[in-house]
Parts: structure tokens; sequence; C-alpha cells
């Protein structure tokens, strides 16, 4: 394995008594797209913004390259490209004008055009910052964080604020960059965001890594919590409700049956992952034909819940570091 580009160790940031990030430490090796994952508060952006060298850590180490970026941000200036939250703009500048004054703070720049072109901008290249789209301002964001020909691109809470189908497209977008040979580091708050694009991730919870690995080798390595959804005929529920209560009192692979949600027809049978196989034949026995039976896939947001004992939302009582909205990019620096 090629030694890591990114190596965070230990890293500890405060504000005050308020712990924003406590103890933090990953890995992520050239090429990845290498997810920060965690509810709003939970140290993401704070851990970034130390590791571009925007805020100087309490404790721990940071190094992009083998460079301390506590010690030597400037170093890092052209290797790392930076998209922060709510990165604001004049109204009045145009996306073309935008990046030929960013690819002047860099000796060798990329070529705006091939930026455009890349991000899908080009018809939208002479339109002032403020009439574009939240989609449109969000694929600029990304092409001023390349315009340095960056390694590295931390992009931060990229699609909050779009509709379904402009996230949809711009992850399209960042796996384009990733392809295209720069390594990404992603913050996110969206669970459904990290299972689709990241390569492997962490989850943050109050300041800390609570889970690291691949989305698929995190979600596979959950015990228990299978779930078959079974849907009865409205004749048919309370016959089913009985026999799904015996299974759960006879079958140690079955755990639990209970309704979902105001659904009365729709039971939730949860158990190992042999659960299904238990089910099929009590069903049979007693001659119960279901209308629908459906295995509901587990996510990142069961292993969330199996690593905080919590289920995950978007809002955690962690309050992170101070708002910085007024933050432009400029290979890292604001």
């Amino acid at each position: 394995m090629a030694d890591p580009i990114v190596e965070v160790s230990h890293l500890r940031k405060t504000y005050g008594e308020k712990v924003a990030v406590d103890d933090v430490s990953f890995a992520v090796q050239p090429g990845e797209i290498f997810g920060i994952l965690g509810p709003n508060g939970a140290g993401k952006t704070t851990t970034v913004e130390t590791l571009a060298g925007l805020r100087t850590a309490d404790r721990g180490t940071v190094r992009v390259r083998g460079i301390d970026t506590q010690r030597d941000p400037a170093a890092v200036r052209d290797i790392l490209g930076v998209q922060l939250q709510e990165a604001a703009l004049h109204d009045k500048i145009t996306v073309r004008e935008a990046l030929t004054l960013f690819a002047g703070f860099y000796a060798n720049p990329a070529d705006p055009d091939d930026l455009l072109a890349m991000l899908d901008l080009t018809p939208h290249a002479d339109r002032r910052f403020a009439k574009l789209s939240g989609g449109q301002k969000q694929r600029l964001s990304i092409a001023l964080a390349l315009i340095g020909n960056p390694e590295i691109a931390i992009l931060d809470e990229l699609t909050t604020g779009l509709d379904p189908q402009a996230r949809r497209n711009t992850w399209e977008l960042v796996e384009r960059v990733r392809d295209s040979g720069v390594t990404i580091l992603l913050v996110t708050h969206f669970m459904e965001e990290a299972e689709r694009l990241c390569d492997r991730l962490v989850i943050i919870d109050a300041g800390n890594v609570v889970a690291e690995g691949t989305p698929r080798e995190l979600i596979d390595g959950l015990e228990g919590g299978h779930t078959v959804v079974v849907r009865f005929a409205p004749e048919d529920v309370e016959r089913g409700r009985r026999e799904l209560g015996v299974l759960v009192d006879r079958d140690p692979e079955v755990e639990g049956a209970q309704q979902v949600g105001g659904s009365p027809s729709e039971l939730a049978v949860t158990g190992t992952r042999r659960v299904l196989f238990s089910l099929v034949p009590a069903l049979a026995a007693a001659d119960l034909v279901p209308e629908d039976v459906r295995t509901v896939a587990r996510s990142l947001e069961d292993v969330f819940l199996a690593h905080t004992g919590r289920a995950y939302t978007t809002e955690s009582g962690d309050a992170g570091a101070p708002t910085d909205t007024a933050l432009v990019t400029e290979g890292g620096r604001s």
C-alpha cells in the first residue's frame, strides 16, 4: 500500500470550554474519496480546517504529503484545494472572472476553460455569481478548489441545500474529479452520500472517531439487526401476528416482530442474517401467503446506532467550531 497522502493523529481542538474535536485519527490514501461523516456539530469542519492550516490544534499532528500543516500551512498551498461551507463571492463577479482571479494566485494553475468544461459550467461562464442556482454555485466552488491543480481537494458539506437531482448530479461530478487524479476528502452529514461516494470513511460523533472502514465493511460488520417486512392481506393480519409471535418465542434466529409505522398490515421481523430462512418455512407451515415480503437493507445509519446507542439525526449536541461563512477558497486559505 502507498504511503498515506494525509495523516491525522490524535487531533484535539477546543473553543474555550467547548471541545469541538476530542481525539480524531485517520489516514487517507492517494486517489481515494475519503469521507468524514457525522451529524452537524460533530467536529467535521473543525477537523478539515485544522488539517488545512486554517485553525490551530490544541494537540495532535496533521500531515499532508509529510508536511506538518500546523507548522507550515503555506507549504501545502499548492497541494491542497478547499471548498468550505457557504464560501462567498461578490454578487457581480462572473464565473469566468472568479476562476481567472483565483488562477492568478498560483504558479501553475489549471486552465479555467478546462475546469468550466469538466464541471459543466461553460454555458454559465459569463453569468454573475448572484444569478447562479445552488447547484451551479456548488460546481463553481469545486472549480475554485481545483484551480491551483491540487493533489487533494477538501469538499465540505458540498450538497447541503441542493434538491435531490442536483445532489446526484454533484455526486457524478465528484467522481469525475476523483477520476482525474485528485484525492478527495468529503465532509458530509448525508449517510446516502457517504455510502454512494466514499471508498473509505470515518464516522465522527462528539469530536471522536466511532467507526472507520469502507461503507460495505462497516455495514457487513454489524451483528444482528437484519429485517424482513411482511405484508398480509387484511383478513390474515391477526393470524399473521399470532404465528410470528410463536416464531419469535421458539426460534433463536428471530428476535422480534412489530408493526411498521401506521400500516397495520405490515410487520417488521428482525433477527440474525438467517431470519428469512426461518420466516418463510413458518409462514408456509401455517398456510399463510403474504402479499409481499421484502428485506430491508442495512445502512450507515445502523452503523451509527450500533456505535453510539442512538439513532442518527443531522443535529448533534456538540456545538463545534465558530461559524466562518465568509471564508473563500484559495488553495485552502481565507
